[in-house]
């Protein structure tokens, strides 16, 4: 199962990214396919936090045009919604210890535990950072075919 982090679903959604087009169509195929694919909750509260923050977008997403941006990505029948379950500290405290994690970087590590937990084969993500996590197979949709 794939699953999208944050930053492909922003540059989904501002046509204005230079990413836009490449990522829209990427999770087109994921939304109109028949295959499993997911998105973590913490990504989708970052989403949100992001397209209507004005300090990251001119002019920002409403509060309405955001909601029902991950509405219509809800829609897809195999979309599946992923978030801690019983054993995720376990999974989190090991990826803690494993990728020398500190302060912020604890966003990207409950991300990677909630996927590793749910059985993600793969991360799309724009995101280096995910490297720290060698048992998670990060892969960067818009330059990676």
């Amino acid at each position: 199962m794939i699953a999208v982090d944050t930053n492909i679903l922003v540059y989904a959604a501002h046509s204005k990214s230079p990413w836009h087009d490449a990522a829209s169509a990427r999770l087109t195929e994921l939304a109109e396919g028949s295959r499993p694919w997911a998105i973590p909750w913490p990504c989708l509260h970052e989403f949100y936090s992001v397209v209507t923050n004005p300090r990251a977008y001119q002019p920002p997403m409403t509060s309405q045009q955001a909601v029902g941006q991950l509405g219509l990505w809800m829609e897809s029948p195999s979309l599946q919604l992923i978030g801690e379950s019983a054993g995720y500290w376990e999974g989190l405290s090991e990826l803690i210890e494993t990728g020398r994690i500190i302060g912020a970087m604890i966003h990207d590590a409950r991300i990677a535990a909630i996927c590793l937990q749910h059985g993600v084969n793969a991360l799309w993500t724009a995101d280096r950072d995910f490297t720290r996590f060698p048992t998670l197979n990060a892969i960067n949709p818009l330059i990676t075919r």
